[in-house]
């Protein structure tokens, strides 16, 4: 039995622009705990979350790292996630495990890209939020500043809980004491008079209590009004620490233990029941007592222990020997062995309650966002899908060494299935297998794990740009297949009208043809000829989307129409109907967000400029550097890494996120259309 309830646990994910120190504040916290004999180091590669040979030598974390460790009588899961743009996927894929994000800010270099949309993450996914702010005593920082930055950036409901002390060597707690020592800035009177004040605004009985009688409030008083504080975000609290040093680590533990939200005091997790637009909220209680329910947040494929699946418990008991079934599967499987998880370590558990974070392997069924669970009733339950960054850097991949096909397609797989921004795609026109992420950062690590861990050598290329096909204005088409052979023969007319429709609504397809002119049965043949074109194109060989087609009129043979007569009548028809409608090539135009230099603001822009980009903002930041926002092309940033390391000399960095699609040019719609043209000839 455990030794521990739901009540006891605390699931915090550390999240935060690379650099800020989570790697670092969670061996502090586990060294503090006893759980480690003394911290690891992230240079010397000795960290228990960083434990990949990767990691070690770049010395950032690429993927999510998770240990648990017991404190005060409370068992605390930590999860440390990458801060690099590029594995933000990950990052985004353990909010669902968690009642609690903790935003680590570097006190160095103030709010950065990565912390703003962990914040707005962590805020989508109604979670509740702490912030800390590691490296207090860095040189020259400035924690009045950077704590009014906070508030304007993230709110006035984040306030210190604590204050550093004699320079960063010391933090002194603001909320258990209500007065106290002298402080680098504020005070811990004032500190603590604004925390219960905001906390006491969320129980009208406690305000009364609190400005009648003017009586001091025990934090006893204050726990549940200052829980219901954390799930509304009327509360964010502010906590300083130095991870290197050992400040403030125990009062940062004395705050996960006594203040954070157990399974119960958080936001139930966003559960859904059925698909599609059927699908409703459906409650999920941390009650033991009920079915086991569990959520897959995260797949390792290990070479030596198989395919192991991380789950959060939400509901339920599950012990070993349990049989458990994924998704709506009808056969369950068996949990012959329970895992908590330490790092690269898996340790045996004999059960596991709700907010336990555990692991099973050797189960090949198992995949990311699968739900668990030990009866039929919660088949069709599911955690509403996050949304995470669409992956738009591309390299197209191939084998070096012929007759690896099948090890590259597996090792592929693989890969996909452990990360959600990591996508496969075929490129049926180019003959492309091309391999898609969130950066090139991204992609050169998933490469080196094809050569190092699955011993697949490829070559690689620029993919293709994925361009699309649409028309703009209403036209109609006609075309009547005949073909006799000597036999039976072939015949098929169609009559269709089709129309653009808005970007991103897709295709729809519509019978309106009358008195049986016709048959039913060839409608779908039909539909099968024009969705041939939208997959292969009809003006460059790329995808078409965003038409409404609808058949009208036609003519049928008692003998000689078929299904395939239809079907190629559809589709000519279709594509003639297309070539009338002022057809466009649309391109993928992304948001770029580059972090630079200041004095390299100018080179910056117009180097954009010259790639048919545009600035649509900047902001200045701490130590001289400057964000700068715009839009360009996806098709001309080819080549941009280079570019941005030779004009800012290696400081620069960029990320990028899917806009819009836009028609392209008028010159390069007619190249591309021609080089079709020509291909097809050939």
């Amino acid at each position: 039995m455990s030794d521990y309830n739901a009540e006891d646990v605390r699931n915090i994910a550390l999240v935060g622009h690379a650099g800020s120190g989570k790697t670092t504040l969670v061996e502090a916290l586990l060294a503090s705990a006893g759980a480690i004999a003394e911290p690891g180091s992230v240079v010397k590669g000795t960290t228990v979350c960083d434990y990949d040979a990767m990691e070690k030598e770049l010395q950032h974390s690429l993927d999510v790292g998770i240990t648990g460790f017991a404190a005060h009588g409370k068992h605390i899961n930590l999860l440390d996630t990458p801060g690099y743009p590029d594995f933000l996927g990950r990052t985004l894929s353990v909010l669902n495990a968690v009642e609690t994000a903790a935003i680590v800010v570097n006190a160095e270099n103030g709010i950065e890209p990565l912390t703003q949309r962990a914040w707005k993450a962590a805020d989508n996914r109604n979670l509740c939020r702490i912030i800390i702010v590691n490296r207090i005593d860095g040189a020259g920082v400035d924690l009045p500043g950077l704590t009014e930055q906070l508030r304007q950036s993230f709110g006035s409901e984040c306030l210190p809980i604590n204050l550093p002390a004699e320079g960063g060597k010391r933090v002194i707690d603001c909320f258990f004491n209500p007065s106290g020592e002298s402080t680098d800035f504020s005070s811990v009177e004032e500190a603590h008079g604004q925390i219960v004040d905001q906390v006491v605004e969320v129980d009208e009985a406690l305000m009364e209590v609190y400005l009648e009688q003017g009586s001091e409030l025990k934090p006893e008083q204050l726990h549940d009004p200052f829980e219901e504080a954390l799930r509304e975000g009327h509360l964010v609290p502010i906590c300083y620490c130095s991870a290197e040093t050992g400040a403030g680590i125990p009062e940062l533990m004395e705050i996960l233990v006594r203040l954070m939200p157990n399974p119960s005091e958080g936001n139930p997790p966003p559960f859904m029941y059925g698909e599609g637009a059927d699908m409703k909220p459906v409650s999920v209680d941390p009650d033991p007592s009920k079915h086991a329910i569990a959520h897959v947040f995260k797949v390792i494929n290990d070479p030596f222990r198989g395919k192991i699946g991380i789950f959060r418990v939400h509901q339920g008991r599950i012990v070993p020997n349990s049989q458990l079934f994924i998704g709506d599967a009808r056969k369950p499987f068996k949990v012959t062995h329970l895992y908590r998880v330490h790092g690269s370590e898996l340790i045996e558990a004999d059960e596991g309650v709700p907010g336990d974070i555990l692991a099973v392997s050797r189960v090949d069924d198992i995949h990311f966002d699968a739900v668990l669970h030990d009866s039929h009733d919660e088949d069709h339950f599911h955690l509403r899908s996050i949304e995470c960054p669409v992956p738009l850097f591309g390299l197209a991949i191939n084998v070096a060494k012929r007759g690896d096909e099948q090890k590259l397609n597996d090792a592929l797989h693989k890969l996909e299935s452990e990360d959600p921004c990591f996508h496969i795609e075929h490129n049926a026109a180019a003959n492309e297998t091309v391999m898609r992420g969130l950066g090139e950062v991204h992609l050169k690590v998933l490469l080196r794990r094809l050569s190092e861990q699955f011993h697949v050598e490829v070559e690689t290329k620029p993919p293709s740009i994925p361009y699309r096909e649409t028309i703009t204005a209403k036209a109609e088409g006609h075309h009547r297949h005949k073909k006799q052979t000597g036999g039976a023969g072939q015949f098929g007319e169609v009559y269709l009208r089709i129309e653009p429709r808005e970007q991103g609504s897709g295709f729809e397809f519509a019978d309106e043809t009358v008195g049986g002119c016709i048959p039913n049965q060839f409608i779908p043949s039909i539909e099968k000829g024009v969705r041939q074109v939208l997959e292969e194109g009809a003006v460059a060989g790329y995808p078409m989307d965003d038409v409404r087609v609808a058949v009208y009129d036609g003519k049928s043979h008692p003998v000689d129409s078929k299904d395939i007569a239809f079907a190629t009548a559809g589709k000519k028809a279709f594509i003639e109907a297309v070539l009338k409608a002022k057809p466009a090539i649309l391109e993928p135009v992304v948001k770029i967000r580059i972090t630079a230099p200041d004095h390299n603001m100018g080179d910056l822009a117009g180097d954009l400029s010259g790639r048919r980009g545009r600035i649509n903002g900047s902001e200045s930041k701490s130590l001289g550097r400057i964000v700068i926002e715009g839009e360009a092309p996806l098709a001309e940033l080819e080549g941009y890494e280079s570019r941005l390391k030779s004009i800012t000399g290696g400081e620069g960095s960029y990320s990028l996120e899917l806009s819009h699609y836009a028609p392209v040019p008028a010159n390069v719609q007619k190249q591309l259309a021609d080089a079709y043209q020509r291909a097809s000839d050939d």
